[in-house]
């Protein structure tokens, strides 16, 4: 037989709190909630909105509840009437509350167990009433949803055969009983009756009638119950002579046994130990006891002749009654088929070597808040080979340890491990951390680790808990840190943004819960393809356009904790406000729709205002204007190099024979009473030169060459001439030169080839209309004099012709 001494550091334990049942969540929203517990109440208020689902009236002064009180409350499903004082429950008292799911009237002062006309109950809690008998009304046979029962009297010490006759033909599946106090009598068969029952918590204190004990827990067995919890079993500083749990060896059905809160001396739990191993147990707890060595050897369990079922011990919390080390002597060869194993709360600071090794199976190990480090969990005095040899879980958080290098290298003795917890240590960062393949999920959680910790965590990491370890941005290229990343955590954080860029396509789950992100945009979530879960609720988010993608198109299903812990934090006047009821301005948001609205106002506004401009010739006098604007322009820009040019004309006009007329009569009467300069071929031209001559030298000799076109210009040879020489002289000089005046429409397909110049220009430069309108042709007089006049009228030099008349017959006729 292989033994240990196990020394176990003094330490002073919190008790964690027990919570009897919280299933009221599945059954019950909490989305209309009415919270008025503490109000100094007499009564419940009868102005209650009629859509409250969840009532809490706790911790008043509540008598009675009769018909009436609750008549608004049609949609109740939990209610809560604790520590009230209540002494009576009239039997119609709930006859408009069909709904109610789960009803806790615990913590009163009811002397008779209220019969309950509830179709719809799962939950009921009647424990801690003075009531002085278990027995159950008949009402209670009609309650046919109960799954959950708490019941309880410190006034009543008997359990007869038909308190619990109702429940017969109920599904029951969870017994709360008792209330703490010690049972006088108990008659064998009472609990068998209830046939569903798969689980028991058992509040009833025993000291001296164990027979009791055996007849309820060999009932319990007989009703299928797989798991049983026993608080407070033994009163403190009870002596105990017999064997309370000789009933063990003869169980078949139960198989979960937890005892909570309760005094154990070290001579009642080697009885224990001893018909444990012989029983159907296959898991064992041990929460929040007070240890007592009563023998002077302490606890000693030598070796078992018979095999055992048990594959998981838990011992979590632990009080010691003496000051100082308790002694366990037992057998390692007891526990080595165990899978499970956590010594949680013990003060531990050493790890026995022993459990290294020996216990070959052990799949599950947790060794949370206890006193360890890394010195006391590697201890030198113990070998490294074959450690854990099947592990695959370890917990080792809220301990001591420090130096994650040394951890990583450590843990690749453990060559099955695949998840390890240091959270609540104090982890720091600074050397390489090798770690081996196997290991695919780690916690640290709880520890101040910073930015830089990504750098030491490894490739193979499927799941990661960084939680609350100081960080303040997340990786964007965290893909190429972690391909195989499934599961990241990273609550209670600082930070502020989710990169746009960010790349995880292998990522399901992901945590980013109290941190300092104001918004979640479409981008940033386009990085997680295969996300199922996104829990991202206590941020401060921004209540405007940045999360509308959010709130209007991200499926809410991937939200753990919609809609409840999301809420506005800016702007100031929606401070507080739940994300789910602020209404969003779709216009306002939504660029793409503020252009479908926008474009057909202005396509039509357009429309209307174009037709106006139509209908007012807004096109005519608005090119005119253009021309006037571009001449007043090219004249400043061709000031320097007008200053030292001398001109004898304002204009060369070059028109048709057959325009003659309007020529004559109309153009230049006009511009010459304006003291404008033309050249005319019928009076201008000098004799005896050659007609081209001519051409050439009163093109190069005037400011500007006015063309008068119409469909009689294009068919003149001269005019083609006048045209080609001018151009010429504008492209050789560069200056703008040409200034065109259609006096009639001419379609540009119907020049003829020697006019394909003619028709480049039509299309590049603006050209003067002569209109029909005669308000309008003031305007293009106007107009066309700001063209010619550009030039400074001291620049023209016009050589008077004294003979004009006698001289102009002379000049050939254009065709």
């Amino acid at each position: 037989m292989s033994s240990t001494a196990w020394p176990v550091v003094i330490s002073f334990l919190l008790v964690l709190p027990f919570k009897a049942h919280g299933e009221h969540f599945r059954y019950c929203s909490t989305e209309h909630t009415k919270d008025l517990s503490n109000n100094n109440l007499t009564r419940i208020p009868s102005h209650l909105s009629y859509n409250i689902e969840y009532l809490d009236v706790s911790h008043n002064n509540i008598s009675s509840i009769v018909h009436g009180d609750l008549s608004g409350l049609t949609h109740l499903c939990f209610l809560k009437i604790t520590h009230c004082g209540l002494q009576h429950i009239s039997p119609d008292a709930f006859s408009s509350n069909s709904e109610i799911k789960v009803l806790n009237i615990s913590y009163n002062h009811l002397t008779i167990i209220p019969n309950m006309r509830l179709p719809q109950l799962r939950i009921l809690d009647l424990s801690s009433n003075p009531y002085p008998s278990y027995v159950l009304p008949d009402s209670f046979g009609n309650l046919n949803y109960l799954s959950t029962l708490a019941i309880g009297s410190p006034d009543s010490t008997s359990v007869k055969v038909d308190d619990f006759v109702p429940l017969q033909n109920i599904h029951l599946k969870k017994l709360i009983f008792g209330d703490g106090t010690e049972l006088q009598n108990y008659k064998k068969g009472v609990f068998s009756q209830l046939k569903s029952l798969q689980e028991v918590i058992l509040k009833v204190t025993f000291c001296q009638r164990f027979d009791i004990f055996k007849d309820m827990i060999m009932d319990f067995d007989r009703t299928q119950t797989k798991k049983i919890q026993l608080i407070k079993l033994f009163p403190d500083q009870c002596s105990i002579t017999t064997d309370p749990f000789e009933a063990f060896k003869d169980l078949h059905v139960l198989s979960n046994l937890s005892i909570i809160d309760t005094w154990m001396n070290s001579s009642v739990m080697v009885k224990l130990f001893k018909n444990v191993w012989k029983s159907s147990f296959e898991e064992i707890a041990f929460l929040n006891i007070t240890y007592n060595e009563d023998t002077p050897d302490g606890f000693q369990l030598p070796i078992q002749n018979h095999t055992t079922n048990l594959r998981a011990f838990i011992l979590d919390g632990v009080q010691h009654h003496q000051y100082r080390y308790p002694i366990i002597n037992m057998s390692v060869e007891l526990i080595d088929q165990l899978t499970y194993l956590k010594f949680s709360g013990t003060g531990m600071n050493i790890l026995p070597c022993n459990l290294i090794s020996a216990i070959k199976s052990l799949k599950i190990l947790d060794l949370s808040n206890n006193l360890l480090d890394d010195s006391g969990f590697w201890w030198t005095g113990c070998s490294s080979h074959k450690v854990f040899p099947a592990l695959r879980k370890l917990s080792l958080s809220h301990n001591r340890f420090n130096d994650l290098a040394e951890i990583a290298k450590n843990v690749n003795d453990m060559k099955f491990l695949e998840s390890l917890d240091l959270s609540f240590n104090s982890i720091s960062i600074g050397k390489p951390c090798f770690w081996p393949s196997h290991l695919t999920e780690l916690n640290l959680s709880h520890n101040n680790l910073g930015n830089d910790v990504f750098r030491f965590l490894s490739p193979h990491f499927q799941k990661i808990d960084l939680s609350k370890t100081s960080l303040s941005v997340i990786p964007f290229n965290i893909i190429s840190l972690f391909p195989k990343l499934t599961h990241l955590f990273m609550s209670f954080n600082s930070i502020q943004v989710i990169p746009a860029d960010i790349q995880a396509p292998t990522l399901v789950s992901l945590h980013i819960d109290q941190n300092a992100i104001t918004f979640i945009s479409l981008k940033s979530m386009e990085g997680f393809p295969k996300l199922r879960t996104l829990k991202a609720s206590r941020n401060p988010f921004s209540c405007d356009c940045d999360s509308f993608w959010f709130m209007t198109e991200l499926n809410k299903s991937l939200l753990l904790d919609w809609p409840h812990a999301y809420a506005c934090s800016t702007p100031p006047a929606f401070s507080g406000r739940r994300l789910q009821t602020f209404e969003f301005g779709w216009l306002s948001c939504q660029p793409g729709l503020q252009a479908a609205v926008v474009l057909p106002v202005l396509f039509v506004v357009g429309a209307a205002l174009a037709i106006t401009v139509y209908a007012c010739d807004g096109v005519w006098y608005t090119k005119m204007l253009w021309v006037w604007i571009r001449m007043k322009r090219r004249g400043y820009k061709r000031a320097d190099r007008l200053l030292n040019a001398t001109f004898r004309y304002h204009a060369f006009i070059s028109y048709s024979q057959h325009d003659s007329v309007w020529v004559g009569s109309q153009l230049v009467p006009e511009l010459e009473r304006s003291g404008l300069s033309l050249c005319v071929h019928e009076r201008d031209f000098e004799p005896g030169k050659w007609i081209v001559d001519n051409i050439i030298n009163c093109v190069e000799d005037s400011y500007k060459n006015l063309f008068i076109l119409s469909k009689n210009f294009v068919q003149s040879e001269w005019c083609n001439y006048e045209l080609f020489f001018a151009q010429h002289r504008a492209i050789s000089v560069n200056d703008d030169s040409l200034v065109f005046v259609l006096l009639e429409p001419i379609p540009t397909d119907s020049l003829p080839k020697k006019f394909l110049k003619l028709r480049t220009l039509l299309r590049r430069k603006t050209y003067l209309e002569w209109p029909a309108d005669e308000r309008k042709q003031r305007v293009f007089w106007c107009n066309l004099r700001a063209i010619l006049q550009t030039v400074d009228q001291s620049k023209i030099l016009k050589d008077v012709a004294t003979n004009i008349a006698d001289i102009c017959p002379m000049v050939p006729v254009k065709d």
